[in-house]
């Protein structure tokens, strides 16, 4: 099992920076469900003066009778567990008055407080402006509803508009992260092909079992904590989630293009377009548009751990409520090997911008490209320059480098840009080669196996933050 509190070098001292400030600190904390925003938060409160309270959708009394007993056990006032306020400002007010050195003041689950009473944004605009401004407090609301933070909390008609505040949207791990945790490189691939990279989910796979057996414990089995977990999260982040859940599994269907999630979805165009929007925001899928395209893209689940479980566990949902496991690996053991040949492009494509390869860092605006029935896993260009990069994806053993790059080579015929005068580079990346190859009819072959990964890995590893 992976630690509890995984990296985040980055966004604490991010934080401990902020905190060291003898001024009033307001911060704005969001990010999607199980991203560890809790889980950072409390590490960085641990040997600090100040309280962390989690926000409910009971009712507003009940939430300002929690703030009350947190304030008392910050200060040691009676008079907070006493006051009769249903006032979250006199509350501040009391608090002002009582703290005059640096304390931390987290309030998680913000959204809940605003569905409650959406007039608490001008409340805290107001605690800000008139109550903290002249103390050393940092105050910290955090939030997984992106909708309302983004658009409500921070949003240009968001009565904190304006206000001298930091936010911070947190993001799910790197590939480096999760390499730098496991250990073993394929291993490492397999969990974030199936588990992704929210640390609320990678905390499931176990690294002493296969990856057998973490998909059957973890997902399969009926009751476990992953069987249902994207049924959830879509019931807690969206209010129509039916709807999001009918198009991500016509995604996992193959339907892609947005004529035929239309027609199997039976939503029109106009209607179609919001979810779909909503599900990029929140880095679930992915309009992929092919270059040299300006239309004819298609929708990809880009969320590994969501991919798997639209692809595998939703479909054979009727054979696992009865217990029937054994007729759903045995669809997985024969599917997985196609399922994880997509899912090695995405990370590909990952490490290429986090410019992990040496020979490649300067090849960026990375694409798909494909006409009629010829495909190129990746092309990239090198700046102003007429030198494009092209790339395949194999995730086999025993690649015969030549035989991929001959194949490559004839489709690159096909891709218009340049043709004339353009300098071709190619890449073959694969679990391992029986054959590499350095050059192909005078352009550069570069052959990169899961060994060469992982020493690259290595060697950047004290830098796992990078373009975090």
């Amino acid at each position: 099992m992976l630690p509890q509190f995984l990296d985040r070098k980055y966004e604490l001292k991010l934080l401990e920076d902020l905190y060291s400030r003898t001024t009033f600190k307001f911060f704005i904390l969001y990010g999607r469900r199980r991203v560890g925003k809790t889980e950072l938060l409390k590490h960085f409160l641990k040997g600090k003066k100040g309280i962390y309270a989690l926000a409910t959708d009971e009712n507003l009394r009940e939430n300002i009778r929690e703030l009350k007993t947190k304030f008392y056990e910050l200060t040691k006032k009676d008079y907070f567990l006493k006051i009769e306020t249903d006032s979250i400002y006199d509350l501040f007010k009391y608090l002002a008055e009582e703290v005059k050195d640096n304390v931390v003041i987290i309030i998680d689950e913000f959204p809940y407080l605003l569905n409650l009473n959406k007039g608490l944004l001008s409340t805290f605009q107001k605690i800000a402006d008139e109550l903290l401004k002249d103390s050393k407090i940092m105050l910290i609301l955090c939030g997984s509803s992106l909708a309302v933070m983004e658009n409500d909390v921070l949003g240009y008609k968001s009565p904190l508009y304006g206000r001298e505040m930091n936010n911070f949207k947190l993001m799910p791990f790197n590939f480096i992260t999760v390499y730098s945790a496991i250990k073993d490189i394929e291993k490492a691939i397999e969990s974030y092909f199936i588990f992704g990279n929210v640390p609320y989910y990678l905390k499931f796979f176990k690294i002493e079992k296969d990856i057998s057996s973490n998909i059957r414990d973890s997902f399969l089995t009926k009751g476990m904590n992953l069987y249902d977990e994207p049924l959830i999260l879509l019931r807690q982040e969206f209010k129509e989630s039916r709807t999001y859940r009918l198009i991500l599994k016509y995604i996992s269907l193959g339907y892609t293009t947005m004529g035929k999630l239309c027609s199997a979805c039976g939503i029109d165009k106009s209607n179609i377009m919001k979810y779909l929007s909503t599900l990029e925001e929140t880095n679930i899928i992915r309009h992929i548009l092919p270059f040299g395209m300006k239309r004819k893209g298609y929708y990809e689940i880009t969320d590994s751990f969501f991919r798997f479980w639209f692809r595998f566990v939703y479909p054979n949902k009727d054979n696992l409520e009865i217990g029937d496991i054994v007729s759903v690996e045995k669809e997985i053991k024969k599917e997985i090997n196609t399922f994880f040949g997509k899912s090695f492009e995405y990370l590909i494509e990952e490490l290429m911008k986090s410019k992990l390869f040496d020979e490649l860092k300067e090849f960026s605006n990375i694409h798909k490209w494909w006409h009629k029935d010829k495909e190129i896993d990746i092309v990239a260009f090198k700046g102003d320059s007429k030198e494009i990069l092209l790339c395949e994806c194999k995730w086999q053993e025993d690649v015969e480098a030549e035989k991929i790059i001959r194949e490559l080579n004839e489709k690159a015929k096909f891709l218009k840009w340049n043709n004339e005068n353009r300098k071709e580079i190619f890449s073959v990346f694969a679990k391992s080669f029986k054959k590499r190859l350095g050059s192909f009819e005078n352009k550069k072959v570069y052959c990169y196996d899961l060994r060469d990964i992982r020493g690259l890995l290595e060697k950047n590893i004290s830098n796992i933050f990078i373009n975090r």
